[in-house]
C-alpha cells in the first residue's frame, strides 16, 4: 500500500513539475505529517525530491529527474480506454485503476505536454446519461458483474426471481442504464442489469468465443427490440410536403420500410407502436396527412381537427 503511495506521490510531482504538501495530501488522500514522512523515505532511497522554502513552495523533482515507474499494467491499461466515462469506471468500480493509469500516463509525457489531459478535459466531456434521469445509485450488482466480465468468469444469478448460471461477455451504458451481455448455454442475450436481484462471481473460468462483437451485438439487438415495439400498422395519404415531412416523424427504425411502401399518389404504409402513439405523429403532419387506416385513428383525427377548427374560428 505504502509503496503505491510513494510511486504515486512521484508521479504526480514528475507530471505536474510541483505540488504543495497540502495538495499532495490531498490527491493521495492522506495527511500532510504523512506526506512529509514519504518525501523524507523518498529521498533516503535517492529519489531526488526538494522542498522549496518560502509563499508558494513545496516539492519538486531535481530538475530532468523521470522516474522509469511508467509501465501500465493490464487493468490500468483497459481502464485507461475508459477513462473519457468517469461516471461508468466509479461505478464499475475501477475509478482507483484508472486514475494510476491516468497517472502514468501523465509522467511518461515530454514536460511540453504535460498540460495535454488537463487542456482535452475542458473541452471535451461525455455525459452519458439521458435527460431528467434521476442521479439514482448503481446497482449493488454492477461491482462484481464488472470483475466477471474482466476476468472471464461465471457468474450464479438470480434475474427476476430466477436462478441463472451466465457467462458475462460485457456491459453497455445505455442512456444512464447498465445492460450485461450475456451467454446463457448456447444463446447470447441482453440482461438489464437494474432486475438482477444478486450476483455471485463463480471460481470458474469460461472460454469467449472469439467471434463475439459486443458492439455489433448490441446494435443487432437494439435494432430488433425497436422493431419489436412497432406493432401496429397505419395508411397515410400524404402531400409532397408531407413525404418530406416523413423523416422527421417516422421512427428512424420504420422509415425503410414505410420508403418503400410509398405509391405514387402519396400512400404509404407505417409502422407504429400504437394507435394511441401514432395519433401524437400524424397530429405533427397537420394538414399534410390524410388518415386512411384503421378507421378508429381516422376518426380521432377527424375529432382533433375538428376541435382544432373551431378554436381558430
Amino acid at each position: 500500500m505504502r509503496a503505491a503511495r510513494l510511486m504515486s506521490l512521484v508521479l504526480l510531482l514528475q507530471g505536474r513539475g510541483g505540488m504543495t504538501a497540502a495538495e499532495l495530501a490531498e490527491e493521495l488522500e492522506v495527511s500532510e505529517r504523512t506526506v512529509h514522512r514519504d518525501v523524507l523515505a523518498l529521498s533516503e532511497a535517492g529519489v531526488p525530491v526538494y522542498a522549496d522554502r518560502g509563499r508558494g513552495g513545496g516539492y519538486r523533482l531535481l530538475e530532468g529527474y523521470r522516474t522509469r515507474l511508467t509501465g501500465l499494467d493490464r487493468a490500468e491499461a483497459e481502464a485507461l480506454f475508459l477513462s473519457g466515462v468517469p461516471a461508468a469506471l466509479r461505478e464499475m468500480g475501477l475509478e482507483g485503476v484508472a486514475a494510476t493509469a491516468r497517472l502514468k500516463a501523465a509522467a511518461a509525457l515530454s514536460p511540453a505536454l504535460r498540460d495535454a489531459p488537463a487542456v482535452a478535459a475542458q473541452r471535451f466531456h461525455l455525459d452519458a446519461p439521458g435527460w431528467w434521469a434521476g442521479d439514482e445509485p448503481p446497482p449493488a450488482v454492477l461491482a462484481p458483474l464488472a470483475r466477471a466480465v474482466w476476468n472471464d468468469r461465471r457468474v450464479s444469478a438470480r434475474y427476476k426471481g430466477r436462478a441463472r448460471t451466465l457467462e458475462p461477455y460485457g456491459l453497455v451504458l445505455k442512456a444512464g442504464v447498465w445492460y450485461l451481455a450475456a451467454r446463457l448455454g448456447t444463446r447470447f442475450l441482453i440482461f438489464r442489469v437494474p432486475r438482477f436481484d444478486a450476483v455471485s462471481v463463480l471460481d470458474e473460468p469460461f472460454d469467449r468465443d472469439p467471434a463475439f462483437d459486443l458492439a455489433a451485438f448490441w446494435t443487432a439487438q437494439a435494432a430488433e427490440f425497436t422493431r419489436s415495439l412497432l406493432r401496429e400498422v397505419i395508411t397515410l395519404r400524404l402531400s409532397e410536403r408531407g413525404v418530406r415531412m416523413l423523416r422527421h416523424i417516422a421512427d428512424p427504425a420504420a422509415l425503410d420500410d414505410a420508403l418503400a411502401s410509398l405509391r405514387p399518389e402519396g400512400t404509404v404504409r407505417l409502422a407504429v407502436e400504437s394507435v394511441e402513439v401514432a395519433f401524437s405523429q400524424v397530429l405533427r403532419f397537420g394538414a399534410e396527412a390524410e388518415v386512411l387506416a384503421p378507421p378508429e385513428l381516422r376518426a380521432m383525427t377527424a375529432e382533433a381537427a375538428a376541435r382544432m377548427s373551431a378554436l381558430y374560428r
